[in-house]
């Protein structure tokens, strides 16, 4: 019965407030009816088990425990964003769904562009790449070695089934890169009913967009998302195209699901805009004073997963397959080089599930990743800070390529103590090997660094240790130890500068402790989860503001996250989240002509204090429904020297939904209702204030069509 109800909380806390009208009783409710269909469409039995018909109720959560990281109910901090949510939202970049959730605080620069933070500050370069793990139906969208600052252009987010954000270091099934925190896309599968599907919009700013669904019922589902924007700043053009497909079928004795994803993308980049407080004036902020700067890229990802029941449990095998290209102008930099990447990659995740008993659940898996990348960058004209500055030589920078083969084991354990008291805990053995090869001269050219051609090996273990205990039927008390590990990027080993010394980039790690408390009160209407944290972490690999590597940092990050679902009434539902974090960093360092100091003790730069999201509901009958939302983020320091500041801002939102008939209906969205002047992300460097400002008042006018 215990299970039952927290299926029910957790669904009605994960759905948000588009969806607080469901009561928890609903997951008591007979639906088995639906399970048996799937079942016989399949050519199975009632008796008969298939992971591809859970019930309804337990549909999402299923889905999550299938493909995702760890149990909701589990120990850690989870959070989830289900499918009418991410189209309640119809977001135009993942940052609007992700930054409703809390401890999370996604910067959006031009176009498609991002960076990320999950309890942590906003990261760039290689820690920016490698500190995220993202992945589409729980399997990696790259190799490990091969991150991207901006990767979450790649997944299709547009239409999926629901979006897993794990705040803290991944558990022992995922390794390198789930440092800080995962984001794990999952694709909408076959609903069971043949429909089809269009979702079209059209924004204030000269936004296209359209998603196109196609669901063969218990068989197969494929999507299609493209967006088409005109900029709001000058010479800002952008084209995208998602797709993704997922095929279930039973073949001798194997549930089987296949899936495949890609995307495309075109962009006229926009460049920072400088100076004080720039994006207070809107002429600034609309002008682009690169008009060459772009960013063309496309990716494809499939994979395959096999399970059947096997020695007692339950047999995973999931084959994988990956391929990228990207190509850009780096506007971000004083030189404006450009860079051209891309890598392939072929590997297995397997995993074997089995309860051993009443009390004791084991589960053990072993992947492997083989890839192969390159990268090549090269500044078309002279530059210089100076009269004769030498540094940032015309010509080719970099020009390499690189082997990497990556191995891991892991263990996990879920072991009932007691009627209240769960033990959560596991391991993992990770192995990598690079081999690295320059095309490009080898030593140093100006400012930068060309290694020889050389061979390098890493390997680490991350343990987990995690308690859960039930307070009381509806209240349960959890407790997380986990450790979050890296492999340096290919970026961190062979990118190097002048001053660098070649291989002294070593495994960043990552410590973090959690408590937390979670359940539903009020008779189910209000859901909550309270969690504090505290991590160190040491081996931090970035750049500071002057442009420079710095190998060897050490951080502390320390938060408080609450999050919570209050139904008010019948027709009104709060919903919202409130983070408190305090991140420094815990070593000395005088920068390049003592310019950037950074002291122990001194506040991290773009990790705001404070961060808050909170949405008022009104749901006035069966047709009608409106949302005022809000975005809070405080102020931050925006270099590490703590010298100079962004003050913070307030943005918010409003979306309306008619339902004309069954089949039919329009939706409004009002972003950034009292036309904040605000900077999406501020940031000092080489001297400069910069920010990527913040979209004016802009209103978007959308339908959505169902034909069964």
């Amino acid at each position: 019965m215990k299970r039952m109800f927290w299926l029910g909380a957790a669904s009605l806390f994960l759905s948000g407030p588009a969806m607080a009208q469901f009561a928890y009783e609903e997951a008591e409710r007979d639906v088995e009816a639906d399970r048996v269909a799937c079942l016989e469409a399949r050519g199975m039995t009632a008796e008969d088990t298939s992971p591809f018909c859970p019930s309804r109720t337990n549909r999402v959560l299923s889905t999550i425990v299938t493909f995702g990281d760890r149990n909701p109910l589990g120990a850690g901090s989870v959070s989830i964003v289900d499918a009418q949510t991410v189209e309640r939202i119809s977001a135009d970049h993942p940052a609007e769904l992700l930054n409703t959730l809390p401890g999370v605080n996604i910067h959006t620069n031009s176009g498609q562009e991002h960076l990320i933070a999950i309890r942590s500050p906003v990261l760039t370069g290689g820690a920016g790449q490698g500190s995220f793990l993202i992945l589409e139906n729980g399997v990696p969208t790259r190799s490990p070695a091969f991150g991207n600052v901006n990767s979450l252009l790649e997944p299709h987010h547009d239409t999926a089934e629901a979006i897993e954000v794990v705040r803290g270091p991944g558990s022992a099934k995922y390794g390198s890169n789930a440092v800080h925190g995962l984001i794990n896309v999952i694709l909408a599968d076959p609903s069971g009913e043949p429909l089809r599907q269009v979702n079209a919009s059209y924004g204030s700013l000269g936004r296209y967009k359209t998603d196109l669904i196609f669901d063969q019922g218990y068989l197969g589902r494929a999507s299609l998302s493209a967006q088409k924007d005109v900029g709001w700043r000058d010479d800002t053009g952008l084209f995208q195209l998602k797709g993704s497909g997922v095929v279930e079928t039973v073949f001798r004795g194997w549930d089987v699901t296949a899936w495949g994803s890609a995307n495309y993308l075109e962009q006229e980049t926009a460049d920072f805009i400088q100076g004080p407080d720039a994006y207070e004036d809107r002429d600034i902020a609309k002008a682009n004073d690169d008009p060459l700067a772009y960013r063309d890229a496309w990716a494809a990802r499939g994979a395959i997963r096999l399970e059947r029941s096997q020695f007692g449990g339950t047999l995973s095998i999931t084959p994988f397959v990956r391929t990228q290209y990207m190509d850009f102008r780096q506007h971000f930099l004083p030189y404006r080089g450009f860079e051209e990447n891309g890598h392939s990659a072929v590997g297995l995740m397997t995993r074997f599930d089995r309860e051993v008993s009443e009390t004791l659940t084991w589960r053990t898996g072993l992947d492997i990743d083989l890839a192969s990348g390159y990268l090549e960058e090269t500044q078309p004209e002279p530059f210089g800070f100076f009269p004769g500055d030498t540094r940032f030589p015309v010509g080719v920078h970099y020009d390499y390529t690189v082997e990497t083969q990556v191995a891991a084991l892991w263990s996990e354990i879920d072991l009932a103590v007691s009627d209240k008291l769960t033990l959560f805990g596991g391991l993992r053995g990770e192995v990598h090997a690079y081999d690295y090869d320059t095309d490009a001269p080898v030593g140093i050219n100006g400012r930068f660094n060309v290694p020889a051609d050389r061979s390098d090996d890493f390997d680490f273990i991350t343990p987990k240790l995690g308690l859960v205990y039930e307070l009381s039927d509806t209240i349960d008390l959890y407790a997380n130890y986990a450790r979050g590990s890296r492999a340096p990027q290919t970026s961190d080993l062979y990118r190097l500068q002048s001053r660098q010394g070649t291989a002294e980039a070593e495994v960043e790690t990552l410590d973090s402790f959690e408590l937390g408390l979670r359940g539903v009160s009020f008779g189910g209407d209000l859901v909550f989860d309270l969690a504090a944290y505290t991590a160190d972490k040491d081996n931090f690999f970035f750049r500071d503001s002057d442009g420079l590597n710095v190998t060897d940092g050490s951080t502390r990050h320390r938060g408080i996250e609450f999050a919570a679902n209050w139904i008010l009434s019948d027709q009104f539902t709060l919903g919202g989240n409130l983070s408190w974090s305090d991140q420094t960093y815990t070593f000395d360092r005088i920068g390049e002509g003592g310019n950037e100091i950074i002291r122990d003790g001194n506040q991290i730069d773009t990790a705001p204090e404070w961060l808050a999201n909170v949405a008022l509901t009104w749901l006035p009958n069966d047709q009608l429904s409106f949302q005022l939302s809000a975005d809070y983020v405080g102020e931050y320091y925006t270099n590490a020297a703590n010298t100079q500041d962004y003050p913070g801002h307030l943005v918010t939102n409003l979306r309306g939904n008619y339902a004309v008939s069954e089949a039919l209906e329009a939706f409004v969205i009002v972003r950034n209702l009292t036309d904040e002047t605000y900077a999406d992300r501020a940031d000092f460097a080489f001297g400069n204030e910069r920010y990527f400002p913040g979209e004016p008042l802009n209103v978007t006018l959308g339908i959505r069509k169902t034909f069964k």
